[in-house]
């Protein structure tokens, strides 16, 4: 494994392509969470200004205090929605925790459309005002 050349993927060749194409991407996506366990993704759809947003917002989440943060780690979602603590995910076959720690923004569902059971409600940080709205608009882009 060569873990100085981190795995790229084109959203546009899923998005955009053929059936060829498409099934290429999954491959390739599937390859690099395997291998490496993350992949940089081209033409994801969000601009550079939101992307800087987005990371600003995050970045001041993680520095918050280990019990701050630790306060929006919700029991029964498995890691579907707000913080994942250190330790608590692990990698296949492996009885030791990662030594990582993630916010999830998930999807939220606007209508009455029934699926809307299936979708955990997004986790609301009160420390940081505009961080659940710049984290909703990055998963609408």
């Amino acid at each position: 494994m060569d873990f100085k050349n981190i795995p790229s993927v084109d959203l546009a060749d899923f998005t955009e392509g053929n059936k060829e194409t498409k099934a290429a991407f999954v491959k390739e996506l599937g390859k690099a969470y395997e291998e490496i366990g993350f992949v940089a993704v081209k033409n994801h759809g969000l601009s550079d200004a939101l992307c800087a947003e987005l990371y600003a917002e995050v970045k001041g989440f993680f520095t918050l205090s280990k019990e701050e943060k630790e306060a929006y780690e919700i029991e029964g979602l498995a890691g579907q929605r707000g913080y994942v603590s250190f330790g608590k995910e692990h990698a296949k076959n492996k009885n030791e925790g990662d030594l990582k720690e993630f916010w999830h923004f998930g999807q939220t569902v606007e209508d009455n459309d029934p699926i809307k059971e299936e979708y955990p409600d997004n986790v609301q940080v009160n420390e940081l005002p505009k961080f659940n709205a710049v984290g909703r608009k990055s998963i609408k882009s």
